[in-house]
Formats: structure tokens, C-alpha cells, sequence
């Protein structure tokens, strides 16, 4: 029977995923991880897929981020998680990433979005990307988009419509909820959020 792998974000920990595996519903197990009262925000599933071998493929993603992982007895990472799906990928079967909200209360749903809105506040004159540049989205690189402007959050356009990192990204994933657009486009082989990661740094 063909098993579940997941990687989580969540919006208290940015910067950080968890690469884990089920065997039973994705759904239950991220509304588990996100009942606990130890973590402030409830955990995003960033992607999941189903492969032939959990076991084995979760152990070999953990093996190949070791050196970047957060405690050797938890399963998070100090990662982009665009570099755990490009990783994750070779092992895929089908992909099962949820759509949908799994956010379970008003009260969760609220703090989320808020969390999400205030880590999108990224404009491209804080990590020196010119108007005119063309970024790439992540998990189909044919789709591109160029920056209109520096400082405002609506700041790129894809085919004629000038929209935000975060819209732009949650329209081509087909997602009914908000992501951090930073996360889905790449420029100059980073993502945004990294290349946000880097320069802040530096400083």
C-alpha cells in the first residue's frame, strides 16, 4: 500500500519544515500536530505525495538534510521547503497536496491569515531586484513573472494582469487559502524568502 509523505510549515517557525510520513489520512495527522497547545500557530501543508516506500524515503530526505536539521530526535529542518519538494519529487507517485483550508477553528483561521499577511510585507528594493526582472515559479518554471515595481505589494505581472507574490502563486497552485508568495517564486536560483534570508544576514 502506497504511504504518505508530508512536509509542513508553519507560520510561528518560518524558516523551518517538517518532513514526515503517514500511513493513515493526511488530514487527521496535520489536525493532530496542530491540536497541541505547544505550538501557537496551526502547522500548513506545504506539499504531500504518496510513495511506495515511506520508510525508506522519508529516512533518506532526513539523511540527506541532517547537517541542517534542528534537533537530531525532531523532524525539522532549517530549509527552503521548495528544496525538500524538489528532493521529495524523485520518489513521488501522485501528489496529494490538500487545496483546501485544514485549519479547523475561526480562531486558528484568523491567526494564520494575520501571521501570513505580516510575513508577505516583502518588497524587491530590500533585496536589490530591479524592475524588469523576471522570476520563475517554482513548481512549473515555464511560468514566469516580472517585477512592475519595487516597493508596492501588488509588484509583479503575469500575462498582462499585475497581481501580488502571494495571489499570484495561490491562483497557479489552485489553492482556496492564502500562502506566502515568497516561498513559490525564484529568482536567480533562490526563492524570495531565501534570498530575504540572506541578505537580512548580511546585515
Amino acid at each position: 500500500m502506497n504511504e504518505i509523505i508530508y512536509i509542513l510549515t508553519n507560520e510561528a517557525m518560518p524558516g523551518y519544515v517538517k518532513i514526515g510520513r503517514t500511513s493513515t489520512s493526511l488530514e487527521q495527522r496535520i489536525k493532530e500536530l496542530s491540536a497541541s497547545t505547544s505550538v501557537p500557530l496551526p502547522f500548513t501543508c506545504f506539499y504531500a505525495c504518496t510513495v511506495k516506500d515511506a520508510n525508506f524515503v522519508e529516512y533518506q530526505l532526513h539523511d540527506a538534510f541532517d547537517n541542517i536539521r534542528v534537533n537530531p530526535k525532531r523532524e525539522f529542518f532549517q530549509i527552503s521547503p521548495e528544496r525538500v519538494v524538489s528532493a521529495l519529487k524523485l520518489a513521488e507517485i501522485e501528489n496529494i497536496t490538500p487545496r483546501k483550508d485544514l485549519v479547523e477553528t475561526q480562531e486558528d483561521r484568523h491567526a494564520l491569515t494575520q501571521a501570513i499577511k505580516k510575513r508577505s510585507r516583502f518588497n524587491f528594493a530590500m533585496v536589490n531586484i530591479p524592475v524588469g526582472a523576471e522570476l520563475l515559479f517554482s513548481r512549473d518554471e515555464n511560468i514566469k513573472a516580472r517585477v512592475v515595481d519595487v516597493k508596492s505589494p501588488r509588484s509583479i505581472e503575469i500575462n498582462g494582469e499585475v497581481t501580488s507574490l502571494s495571489e499570484g502563486a495561490r491562483k497557479m497552485l489552485g489553492y482556496d487559502f492564502p500562502v506566502t508568495g515568497t516561498d513559490y517564486w525564484i529568482y536567480e536560483g533562490e526563492t524570495l524568502d531565501e534570498r530575504r534570508r540572506r541578505f537580512e544576514n548580511h546585515e
